[in-house]
């Protein structure tokens, strides 16, 4: 097996080479700068990505290149691309490639999916899926320029009315081991909650909050102006801690909770690129149609995220 990760000298990518190659495995560390690279690849342009995949069987997309050209070209030739991007319509997009694609890789979507299904199996009916990040946390440019994208967008509920980005606050039960300050958590247009509406049949509804109740309310504030999002700050206050949880509809809850968010999303992926050198895919597929909670909870254990459950209080 022979992975080649794009963007593997990132905040992602960087962690993903490292588990990679710790557990036997050839990564590879794409990229246009040259002095990190160990393969120099521009996706912007289709020759030169397709040169770079000479000898590869996995492609694992940590850039934040929204591209479908870049899994197309994957496709034709049989080689696995694995996505970890949250953005709905990108997503929904990549399910129609004609080849072995590999979607909701990560922290959220992935972990936030297994969560919800296993919620769902325990009690079928309607999901609220709370993702917590860290707002402290060094993130990547992509990672940054995706939330503040979500400004003053709108997304599909499975109502059918439309929702704003970072708007209908909600509150959850945290966690006492993730340290979180108990505060609403607003609607995010993650793309699992919508794959898990259609294909579970019940409303599956995400929430995000950061650790830090200000920058919190600096997101719900700029949703309402999001031509302030040049100004918005790259670096907020909080702490690296995160922590993602899957509610019932009799409120019980599954939860995961840890630090570092890039490296948890990369020992997600470092969990399914393993279990795609064991079960091969030919279509798009979702990675809980690939893994379950049980079989990724060993490897994301190592890393020191702990998981549990809790039950409605009534």
């Amino acid at each position: 097996m022979n992975v080649l990760i794009l963007g593997g000298y990132g905040a992602v990518g960087v962690h993903l080479v490292q588990l990679l190659r710790a557990q036997g495995i050839s990564a590879l560390a794409a990229g246009r700068d040259p002095a990190r690279a160990d393969r120099v690849v521009d996706v912007t342009t289709t020759d030169g990505f397709a040169a770079a995949l000479s000898g590869v069987t996995t492609v694992v997309n940590c850039a934040g290149v929204e591209d479908l050209r870049v899994a197309e070209e994957c496709a034709r030739r049989g080689i696995a691309f694995v996505e970890i991007s949250a953005t709905s319509d990108y997503v929904r997009a990549l399910a129609r490639v004609r080849g072995p694609v590999l979607l909701g890789v990560g922290l959220a979507p992935g972990l936030t999916t297994l969560l919800a299904v296993d919620a769902f199996a325990s009690d079928p009916g309607p999901i609220d899926i709370m993702i917590g990040l860290g707002s402290g946390e060094h993130h990547g440019p992509a990672a940054t320029a995706w939330t503040y994208q979500l400004l003053g967008q709108r997304f599909p509920d499975p109502d059918g009315t439309d929702i704003r980005n970072f708007t209908g606050p909600a509150r959850f039960t945290i966690p006492e081991k993730a340290r979180y300050k108990p505060f609403p958590a607003v609607r995010a247009d993650f793309a699992d909650q919508h794959r898990l509406t259609d294909e579970l049949g019940v409303p599956v509804r995400s929430y995000l909050r950061l650790d830090s109740r200000l920058a919190t309310a600096g997101l719900a504030a700029l949703t309402w102006i999001p031509a302030l999002r040049a100004v918005a700050p790259r670096h907020m206050p909080g702490s690296d801690r995160w922590v993602v949880l899957a509610r019932s509809a009799n409120g019980s809850d599954h939860w995961a909770t840890g630090r570092g968010q890039s490296l948890a999303t990369a020992t997600v992926a470092a969990a399914t690129v393993r279990e795609l050198a064991r079960r091969q895919i030919t279509t798009p597929t979702w990675i809980h149609e690939l893994l379950d909670l049980a079989t990724l909870r060993d490897d994301l254990s190592t890393t020191g995220i702990e998981f549990g459950q809790s039950t409605a209080v009534i």
